[in-house]
């Protein structure tokens, strides 16, 4: 259903309807992990923006307060998997608050990383960070990452679009 909002100049954009049309945007996914203290943190995403080839900066949006965003604050660091299109149970397996942060991990296979961060293993791609900045974005924190270490594997891509995962299959090679 189609729905026009032209909030007055003094109204703000209602978060549902901001949240909504931000839906039609399909995204890939990723899950976002953390070692802090020998505890892993993970939690599922989309916001993930490529912000510089020299030096190699990614740049992400954890919710404010987050157990893994908290973690990556603590620790300087944290590691992205890209996941492909069979992965769609780790995808639900990472989002909101229910399970704990260790039966996240339980029987996954997951790798250690350069930087002792867990990756999941079979994504698409996966990055480990040192975190360069953060700075307040309204009830998240947008952090820049420097990458010091990617991998690529082959595959199609997990697609979140209007609130449901999805799969993607490449027509024609670029």
């Amino acid at each position: 259903m189609d729905q026009i909002v032209h909030p007055s100049a003094d109204e703000r954009v209602d978060p549902q309807t901001f949240r909504n049309a931000m839906g039609a945007f399909a995204t890939g996914v990723a899950v976002v992990t953390a070692a802090d203290n020998g505890v892993w943190f993970g939690m599922t995403m989309n916001s993930l923006t490529s912000v510089s080839l020299d030096p190699c900066l990614l740049l992400i949006c954890p919710r404010r307060g987050s157990a893994t965003g908290t973690a990556m604050k603590s620790s300087g660091q944290f590691a992205i998997s890209l996941l492909n299109n069979t992965q769609k149970d780790l995808a639900g397996r990472f989002v909101g608050k229910g399970a704990s942060m260790s039966d996240r991990f339980d029987g996954l296979n997951v790798e250690i990383g350069l930087r002792g961060l867990p990756v999941l293993r079979d994504a698409l791609s996966s990055f480990e960070c040192v975190v360069r900045d953060i700075h307040p974005g309204g009830d998240h924190d947008i952090v820049i990452g420097e990458v010091v270490s990617c991998r690529r594997h082959d595959g199609d891509p997990l697609i979140f679009f209007r609130g449901n995962f999805g799969s993607y299959a490449q027509e024609h090679q670029l």
